[in-house]
């Protein structure tokens, strides 16, 4: 293997585009991988995993990236990020109150993507759109602004009794998603749910919810010469080499001839890549 750079992994940075633009973070490079599709590519477990917050040596990554007493004491970690309508902020016991008030207690976007088939989905503002990205996304729309990540929980929460809020990941592996009308859906899902949109404004003030009716859909292609009949996940806890022809890369997953690896769940292992 002639190794192309040594680091502790981070997720692939993407960038939008005719065909959406990958690098892989890797110590101090930054690899461009779109230019090693069709080539055979090699990544090395070298043993070693280091917290993506505080940098200690840790035999077990948490969270993606964060040793255990991290993974324990960050907000960042905490169970309402999963499920932000259970957000404790205003009872006082948040973790990390400066941390919330700088990613929680600002605006956020409920959205309809789809990736393996229409989902619901929250994120920050600012992370448009590399959320939808991250999750393979191939058609994307802004459907309501909100103040807070708990009201983006609690509009979701409300959306999902009639749109699943999780990608089927093998499913988005496998196949382009069949393009969808977000917009009458968006449309219909108000009308259907404006009793309890109207509860929640009613808790928040009027203002708190804007509904993105004027938003357009948006659409994005990957960088895949062909896709898995079968999906296979390659494992580098249990193999610590991952090696294969890439194929192609979507969401935040490699696909090569002989399986695929979500890099974003190794973030913060030491490894060694070689492309040839």
């Amino acid at each position: 293997m002639s190794a192309a750079a040594s680091g502790h992994l981070r997720k692939m940075h993407v960038v939008p585009g005719d065909v959406v633009s990958y690098h892989m973070p890797l110590g101090s490079s930054l690899l461009p991988m779109n230019e090693a599709i069709g080539k055979v590519v090699s990544i090395r477990h070298l043993g070693e995993i280091q917290c993506i917050h505080c940098g200690r040596q840790t035999k077990k990554s948490f969270s993606q990236g964060f040793c255990y007493p991290c993974f324990t004491r960050l907000a960042q970690c905490d169970s309402c990020i999963l499920a932000p309508e259970k957000c404790h902020f205003d009872l006082g016991t948040c973790r990390e109150p400066e941390w919330a008030q700088e990613h929680c207690m600002v605006d956020h976007i409920v959205y309809l993507a789809n990736s393996s088939g229409v989902k619901v989905g929250i994120t920050r503002e600012t992370q448009v759109p590399t959320r939808w990205l991250d999750q393979g996304a191939t058609q994307a729309l802004p459907i309501m602004r909100v103040k807070t990540r708990q009201q983006s929980g609690l509009v979701e929460d409300i959306f999902r009794a009639h749109v699943k809020d999780r990608t089927d990941w093998r499913a988005m592996l496998k196949f382009d998603a069949e393009p969808v009308d977000l917009a009458s859906l968006r449309d219909a899902l108000f009308e259907r749910c404006e009793a309890r949109i109207s509860e929640v404004e009613s808790r928040f003030g009027v203002h708190s919810l804007q509904r993105l009716e004027d938003a357009a859909t948006v659409t994005f292609r990957y960088p895949v010469q062909n896709y898995p009949q079968k999906v296979v996940s390659l494992n580098m806890d249990k193999e610590p080499l991952v090696e294969g022809t890439l194929l192609g890369i979507k969401g935040q997953y490699l696909i090569f001839d002989n399986g695929v690896i979500n890099i974003r769940k190794y973030t913060s292992y030491l490894v060694e890549v070689g492309i040839r």
